[in-house]
């Protein structure tokens, strides 16, 4: 059963349940109100009347009276009194009775009391009210006198507010199931929205949005789930770009193994089938040596860079950037006093909070490209102020239309130069990701032939 459905029965069966105890309620409330009014009308009347009766009847005013003069008497007495209401009984006998009605048990001592008791019979759906006294002073006869009141109109009244109460209370459901209809039709629109657009969004269309525009709980849970979705497109188009530059980047590692993988088999092959001379046999050696440490340079950076796209925690610390610039210093002396280059170095920075290992393979990266786009002789400098590092050289540049490309994974300028310088075009891809994981912007500037100037902005 639909929602909608279920909250107009459940509060057409509340109100109709609520509507009838509360005319029940009601009803038995007049009932008993009728039936004291009546009662209390009946026992002043009847209290009266006995009185006066009392007075007739005092002294054995009919003693020496024979039965039917006796008789005769008593019924003129209580014609006087609405006979046609009250039972005489004497002696527990009943004498004088002109009511329609019946007494079953003259001798009941409910009547034999001084104080009114009154009790309801109900003579093949009739109801009758009947209050009973004992006439007092009335010689030595014991009097009772006995009201009789027919109070079937009460109970007819009571059959008819009842009758009334279930129309009332059927005409109500009938309108209120309509009503209650149309009322959560409306509440619930925007539930029916939020399911829509949920069955779009795991259908694929994540720019689907639920539009709910209420200023309520649904309202609020809408803007919650529109959140949510905003946070899944964003993370499934991360993952969307994450998993192409995976795609491009294995495609470019196999291209990029392929090149030293056949120089190595065709070197071997060489080795085992052709009888070399010495010099060839090491010439042959030589480029498979070379080949190999290309490869391990390879697997490594490529190491490094997948592990910054597959775990971004980094440990975070005070460092001292003076110390830092003097240990990438020294660990790039072999290199600089190969190629015969200088570098000039300067650091005022004081400390910051970074990751000291992945800094500095992110400045040794910078330095080593530097070297390797540089010339015999030429100079490099390290600067670091404030918030800026600067990797600067004079060597050949990267055309403007390439800078933009020049971090992507396997991206190389002068392919053929950077093979030659031991490249594999990850250098740059690898300074990125570190950058990107302090927080701070790479800036690349360079002009083709005056040298490159690579700028962190922490």
């Amino acid at each position: 059963m639909k929602l909608w459905k279920k909250l107009s029965v459940v509060t057409v069966t509340i109100l109709s349940a609520a509507t009838l105890v509360s005319g029940a309620a009601v009803i038995c409330r007049s009932m008993e109100y009728n039936q004291k009014k009546t009662a209390e009308s009946g026992e002043q009347q009847l209290k009266s009347t006995a009185y006066a009766v009392s007075k007739d009847l005092e002294n054995g005013i009919l003693q020496g009276y024979s039965g039917v003069t006796k008789n005769s008497y008593i019924h003129f007495v209580m014609r006087k009194y609405d006979a046609s209401k009250f039972i005489l009984i004497e002696n527990n006998r009943v004498v004088c009775n002109m009511t329609p009605f019946e007494l079953v048990n003259p001798e009941d001592e409910r009547w034999s009391g001084t104080e009114v008791n009154s009790l309801i019979q109900n003579r093949g759906g009739q109801y009758i009210l009947i209050s009973g006294k004992k006439v007092p002073s009335a010689g030595n006869v014991e009097y009772k006198l006995v009201l009789v009141q027919d109070i079937s109109e009460l109970y007819g009244d009571i059959r008819k507010q009842v009758y009334f109460s279930l129309i009332f209370v059927l005409s109500a459901s009938l309108v209120s199931v309509f009503f209650i209809f149309l009322l959560t039709k409306r509440i619930l629109r925007p539930l029916q929205e939020l399911q829509k657009a949920a069955k779009e969004i795991s259908g694929g269309n994540l720019k689907r949005r639920a539009d709910v525009h209420t200023r309520d709980e649904i309202g609020a849970m809408a803007g919650a789930f529109n959140s949510m979705a905003d946070r899944i497109e964003d993370q499934v188009t991360e993952l969307s770009q994450v998993s192409e530059k995976r795609r491009q980047m294995l495609g470019s590692l196999t291209h990029e193994l392929k090149t030293p993988m056949t120089s190595i088999i065709g070197y071997s092959d060489t080795l085992l089938n052709v009888n070399l001379k010495k010099e060839q046999q090491e010439r042959a050696l030589w480029h498979i040596y070379k080949e190999c440490r290309r490869l391990e340079r390879l697997s490594s950076k490529l190491m490094s860079l997948m592990g910054l796209y597959d775990n971004d925690s980094i440990c975070m610390e005070e460092v001292s950037m003076q110390e830092l610039f003097e240990q990438v210093v020294s660990l790039e002396e072999y290199h600089l006093k190969e190629k015969k280059i200088r570098l000039e170095y300067s650091c005022s920075m004081g400390t910051r909070r970074i990751d000291r290992d992945l800094f500095e393979s992110l400045l040794i990266n910078l330095i080593d490209n530097a070297i390797k786009a540089s010339e015999e002789g030429a100079v490099i400098s390290l600067m670091g102020q404030d918030n800026v590092i600067t990797v600067r050289d004079q060597g050949c540049g990267i055309p403007a239309d390439e800078i933009k490309r020049v971090t992507e994974a396997f991206y190389m300028v002068d392919k053929a130069r950077s093979r030659k310088a031991g490249g594999c075009g990850l250098g740059l891809a690898l300074c990125s990701m570190i950058a990107q994981l302090h927080g701070a912007d790479l800036l690349i500037e360079s002009e083709v032939g005056k040298g490159t100037s690579v700028t962190i902005a922490l």
